[in-house]
Order: structure tokens, then sequence, then C-alpha cells
């Protein structure tokens, strides 16, 4: 008799097993929907935090960036692209994300917006294949940070194709954004947006070593800030907007 209900145990244990499995939890999709290499430094401790937590994180730019010379007195066009692609790919290694490109040119999203072939159609048509399989997007908010056409555009698409998915593969969308209040206090973020704190209903909190890794994301782009700035600009942020938590509100 103990031998057949130690069977029967064993038995019994083998047929939870599967059913055990299939409950296990899945790790959440995160995409990260923004412009340019370096747009994603906005969020960095978000994104850092996001990755350590378990989830699968991409971050996804528009453009390589090949209209932006920044600091490195390149000519705007393909070598200043592919340097800024590697710094963008170096960028999401140190916060532990994955990362895409799709390759638009850079400046042009907002051009002809309406056009079958133009830019943001296209963008628009990447989209639409990517956000119903994950389950929180982040992106800019309608003012794109300081009112860039091209965070703009990938803002207003981003919201355009998740407000036409059925709920059931309607990912959240989130809107960064900088509490009123709390601008750097720099010469180069005086016009940036901000956003009524009311509004800012959804935090993602960070660790020191959330915000290292931000830190080590900044050194990547070499192009874009000089040596100072890429050593102060997280410790700036968090001591300023961030404090702990990057801002966001909801889109729906």
């Amino acid at each position: 008799m103990m031998i057949r209900t130690t069977g029967m145990i064993a038995l019994a244990a083998w047929a939870l097993a599967p059913v055990q499995a299939q409950k296990q939890v899945e790790p959440q999709q995160v995409i990260v929907v923004v412009a340019h290499p370096d747009d994603e430094l906005f969020m960095a401790p978000a994104v850092a935090a996001l990755t350590r937590q378990g989830a699968n994180v991409t971050i996804f730019h528009a453009t390589r960036g090949s209209a932006g010379p920044g600091v490195s007195g390149l000519p705007k066009g393909a070598e200043l692209a592919k340097r800024r692609s590697a710094e963008a790919w170096c960028a999401a290694l140190a916060l532990g994300a994955g990362h895409a490109i799709a390759e638009l040119e850079d400046g042009k999203l907002a051009e002809d917006a309406h056009g079958k072939e133009s830019a943001a159609r296209i963008l628009a048509d990447q989209l639409a294949s990517r956000l119903p399989f994950v389950d929180l997007v982040l992106t800019w908010g309608p003012d794109g940070g300081y009112g860039h056409a091209d965070h703009r555009m990938v803002s207003a698409l981003a919201s355009q194709v998740v407000q036409a998915l059925p709920a059931s593969e309607r990912p959240r969308l989130l809107y960064v954004g900088i509490p009123a209040g709390s601008l750097p206090p720099v010469p180069q973020m005086a016009d940036w947006a901000v956003t009524d704190p009311v509004l800012l209903t959804e935090t993602i909190a960070y660790t020191p070593a959330d915000l290292a890794a931000a830190e080590a994301a900044a050194q990547c782009h070499v192009t874009q800030f000089d040596a100072a700035s890429r050593a102060g600009m997280m410790r700036l942020f968090d001591a300023t907007m961030w404090r702990g938590k990057v801002h966001f509100r909801p889109a729906f």
C-alpha cells in the first residue's frame, strides 16, 4: 500500500509540473521609442531599472542621427551616422537593453508626413509591426522635450499606432516628462517643456546602481557631449528633475 501511495504522489507531481511551468510569469516586454541616438538618456535610469528587474527592453531609434554633429566636428552624413549608431549600441549595452534602428533620415520625419512614401509612413509601419507584441511603450511626450520635430513625430506616430490596436493587443503607452519647477539650472535646458506634476502619475524608481548604468550610457555619446557634460549630466538630472524616479504620464 505504501508503495502504491508513493507512486500516486509521484504521478500527481509529474502531472502538475507542466501546469506549474505555465504559471511562471513571462518577463515584461518594453520598447523605448525615440528619434536619435542619445535620446534614451532622458529616461536612462528608468531603462536600467526595468532591465535589472527582469524586463526585456529594446531601445528603438528612428534615425541614426546623421544630421546632429554635436561636439564631434564631423560633417553631417554617413560617417557621423556610423559613429552615432555605434554610440547607441554602447549605451544600450550599458543599460542592459537591446537595440534597433529604423535608419530613417535624421531631421526628416515631419516632412510630407501624409505622403505614401514618407519617413513618417515608414516609421508608422515599423512600429505597427512591433508594438502589438510589447507590454509597455516609453516615448517622448507631444512636446518632444524641447520641440524637436523628429521627437514630436516619434511621439505622435507611437500614439497613433497604439490607439488603433484592440484592447487585447494594446500596450501601456507612457510619455516621459519633466515636472514643472524641476528644470536643471543650465542655459541649454531653459526652453525645455515641463509638465504639471499632477499629470505625471507614473514613475519608475531607480537605484544608485541604475544611475551608475545611466552614467555609463552617457559616456558612450562622445560625438554629442563634451567630457564634462558626459560626466555630470546624469547626476544633474538626478538632483533636479528625477530625484530617484523618472516621471511619466499615461497617454490614454
